[in-house]
C-alpha cells in the first residue's frame, strides 16, 4: 500500500500545467554541476521536480520526527564536508530523521535526508562517509532528474493529480520512488564514493564494510524463515540496489587499489552520537527484531562489548522477557556500570530489572545512582518516585 501511495505521488509530481504540454525529447542536462554555488534548474521539468522537493522539504523541517540537534546535525555535515570538499558541501542541506530503518537520500535541490537507523548502524566516521558520499555522488550525476525525466516519458501523470496524499511519510515516499535508482547508477555511486574516501583520507575498506555489516543483519533478521535474495527482493531499499554480495566484493576489490588508510573516526563517531545512544537503541529494540538487533550489535562490539553495547545488549533481553532474558539483562546491566560507573542509563535499567524481579532495596538504590548521575534527566520525577524507601 505504502509503494502504491508512493507512485501515485510521484505521478502527481511529473507534471504541472507548464510541465505535459510538450511530447519533445528531454533537454539536454545542464553542464554546471548542482554542487556549484548559485546553480539553478534548467527547464521546465526540473523547475517542477525542485517544486516537488522543495514542499518535501517545508513539510520535513515541521516534522516532529525531525531531530532538531545543532551539534549532532553540524557533526554530520562536517562529515560529509570532509568527504566532498568543502568547496561541495555547502550545496547539501542535512536534515536528520528519527526512524530506526537503514536510509538515507539526497534530493536535486539540494535536501539530504539521513536517517537515525543508519546513525546507529554505522561503526565509524569512514562508514556514515561511504553513504553520505554515495547520496551525493547521486545528486551530483542528476540520476534522480534522469530517473524523473524516464518516468514522466512514460506516464501520463496528469491522471493521477487528485491523488497526492499529505504528510513526511508520503514526501519520503514520493523522494523515493523518484530515487529509485538502476543499478548501474547505483554502482557508479558506489565507485564514485570510494573515490571520495580515498581522497578525504577515509579507510577505503570502510565502503564494503557497511554492506557487510547490512547483509549479516539481513542473513540474521531472514535466517528462520526465508532465503536471503527473498529478504533482498522484499526489501524496498534493494528493489534497484546490487546485491549486498555483490557489491561489498566490488567494493573490497577497488578498495584494495586505493592507498591504504587506518583512518576510520571511530572514536569521534561514538563521542558524536553518545548522547542520542539510548533513543536510538530504544528506536531499534521497539522493532521487536531480536535476532537481527542482536547480531547488528554483535558486529558493532566485534568481541569488546564496551558499557554503551552492554547498556543495549540489555535493553534487547528486557525488551524480549522472557525469565531467562530478565536475568541476561540484569547481568548485560551490571557488566555496563562496571565498565563504565558515569552511564546513568544502565544504572536505570538496572534498577528497573531488579525491581521487577522483586529485589526492591537494592533496585530503589541503582534508581537512586542514576538520579545522582542525571538529576536533571526528564523522568527525574518519575524515578525519583519509585526510588523512594517506604515510608519516605
Amino acid at each position: 500500500m505504502r509503494r502504491l501511495l508512493a507512485s501515485l505521488a510521484l505521478a502527481a509530481a511529473l507534471c504541472g500545467s507548464a510541465l505535459c504540454s510538450s511530447a519533445q525529447a528531454a533537454p539536454q542536462v545542464a553542464q554546471i554541476l548542482p554542487s556549484s554555488a548559485g546553480y539553478q534548474p534548467s527547464d521546465a521539468v526540473e523547475k517542477g521536480l525542485w517544486l516537488e522537493m522543495d514542499e518535501a522539504e517545508r513539510q520535513i523541517r515541521a516534522s516532529k520526527f525531525l531531530i532538531d540537534d545543532p551539534e549532532l546535525n553540524a557533526y554530520v555535515k562536517s562529515v560529509l564536508c570532509r568527504t566532498v570538499g568543502q568547496a561541495k558541501c555547502g550545496a547539501a542541506r542535512i536534515y536528520l530523521i528519527r526512524t530506526p530503518q537503514f536510509n538515507a537520500a539526497m534530493a536535486p535541490n539540494g535536501m539530504m535526508l539521513v536517517w537515525s537507523g543508519l546513525l546507529l548502524r554505522a561503526r565509524n566516521e569512514a562508514e556514515l562517509a561511504t553513504v553520505l558520499g554515495h547520496e551525493f555522488v547521486h545528486f551530483e550525476k542528476q540520476h534522480s532528474l534522469q530517473s524523473f525525466r524516464d518516468i514522466k516519458a512514460k506516464s501520463d501523470a496528469m491522471t493521477w493529480l487528485s491523488f497526492v496524499p499529505g504528510g513526511l511519510l508520503a514526501q519520503i515516499g514520493l523522494m523515493g520512488s523518484v530515487f529509485r535508482f538502476n543499478r548501474e547508477m547505483e554502482k557508479q555511486a558506489d565507485m564514485a564514493a570510494l573515490d571520495y574516501l580515498g581522497s578525504s583520507g577515509y579507510d577505503p575498506m570502510a565502503a564494503s564494510q557497511i554492506w557487510e555489516q547490512l547483509r549479516g543483519e539481513m542473513e540474521a533478521q531472514a535466517k528462520a524463515n526465508k532465503a536471503i535474495a527473498q529478504a533482498e527482493e522484499g526489501n524496498s531499499f534493494f528493489a534497484s540496489h546490487p546485491n549486498t554480495k555483490d557489491r561489498m566484493e566490488y567494493l573490497r576489490a577497488a578498495a584494495r587499489r586505493k592507498a591504504p588508510s587506518s583512518d576510520s573516526g571511530e572514536e569521534q563517531y561514538r563521542k558524536a552520537i553518545a548522547r542520542w545512544w539510548p533513543r536510538l537503541i530504544d528506536d531499534q529494540v521497539k522493532l521487536n527484531d531480536f535476532a537481527a538487533t542482536e547480531y547488528l550489535l554483535s558486529g558493532m562490539a566485534r568481541g569488546n562489548w564496551t558499557a554503551d553495547l552492554l547498556y543495549a545488549r540489555a535493553e534487547l533481553y528486557r525488551a524480549r522477557g522472557k525469565p531467562e532474558d530478565i536475568k541476561a539483562a540484569e547481568r548485560f546491566y551490571r557488566q555496563s556500570v562496571a565498565a563504565d560507573a558515569q552511564l546513568g542509563e544502565s544504572w536505570k535499567g538496572l534498577g528497573l530489572i531488579l525491581l521487577r524481579q522483586g529485589k526492591a532495596i537494592e533496585g530503589r538504590r541503582m534508581l537512586r545512582q542514576y538520579l545522582a548521575i542525571a538529576p536533571e534527566a526528564g523522568d527525574s520525577a518519575m524515578i525519583g518516585a519509585m526510588a523512594k524507601e517506604p515510608g519516605k
